[in-house]
């Protein structure tokens, strides 16, 4: 276990835009409306609710819109019934990519995942063919300003986790899947609320692209992050800094 890993778990993130607040609200209203139908209306006894909603209060959701999502899930009004689905595939470059949705029409959803790829020079696979690329993991994400690196370090070595990977934007703890739980549990009543705890992939290997296949893969993510269906992307790459300065301009 090592405090500051090479492993980075790649996923597209793009900051908070004003323009797409809207939508960050769809995404989170669907996945705390599942998280309280599949397990308890509670969320200090429902992992999965507790972070939805800790997500949904820093874009700064109102509390009534968390409270109808949650009632709707546990069966006080009517219920969405979104089905989780998964697609996988391969973008330009090679880039691997896992695609996590919450969908009330399998049919549409699929082939918008499917016309995005096929437009950005990518190509949806079946399901497996890109998931041994990745490890299935617990991660757990606690603001930098939560512990110091090296009481986060310990606390989560003594909690069972893997590994810890701090830097500005928090601290990342790796664990196996079956101890998601205890060990969330264990670094809470320490460091107080998790900002997440979920299972998520890890990239065995990792891509290298350069300027065309990252241009290319960057449209391919937006469309992906823009569908209302897809909660998640999540993808084996990298990119040099001095091609990320390029396609900034």
């Amino acid at each position: 276990m090592a405090g500051h890993s090479q492993f980075k778990n790649i996923m597209y993130r793009k900051g908070a835009q004003d323009a797409k607040r809207a939508r960050a609200f769809t995404k989170l209203i669907r996945e705390i409306t599942v998280a309280a139908r599949t397990g308890l209306p509670d969320p200090a006894a429902n992992p999965r609710l507790r972070s939805a909603i800790i997500a949904a209060r820093t874009v700064n959701m109102p509390k009534d819109t968390i409270e109808r999502a949650i009632k709707r899930g546990s069966g006080g009004e009517g219920v969405d019934q979104y089905e989780e689905v998964r697609y996988e595939g391969y973008g330009p470059g090679g880039v691997a990519l896992i695609v996590e949705a919450l969908t009330d029409n399998r049919n549409r959803t699929a082939t918008d995942v499917r016309t995005a790829f096929s437009k950005y020079g990518g190509t949806l696979g079946e399901s497996g063919s890109v998931s041994f690329l990745f490890e299935r993991i617990g991660l757990i994400h606690f603001p930098i300003a939560a512990a110091s690196v090296d009481d986060m370090f310990e606390a989560a070595l003594d909690a069972g986790a893997d590994n810890v990977e701090s830097g500005q934007a928090g601290h990342d703890i790796i664990c196996m899947p079956d101890d998601l739980g205890s060990v969330r549990e264990a670094l809470e009543a320490r460091f107080g609320a998790a900002e997440a705890a979920r299972l998520d992939w890890r990239p065995r290997t990792v891509v290298s692209i350069g300027d065309d296949e990252a241009q290319s893969l960057f449209k391919l993510l937006d469309v992906l992050d823009d569908n209302d269906d897809v909660q998640r992307v999540i993808a084996n790459f990298e990119v040099a800094d001095d091609v990320l300065e390029r396609l900034a301009v």
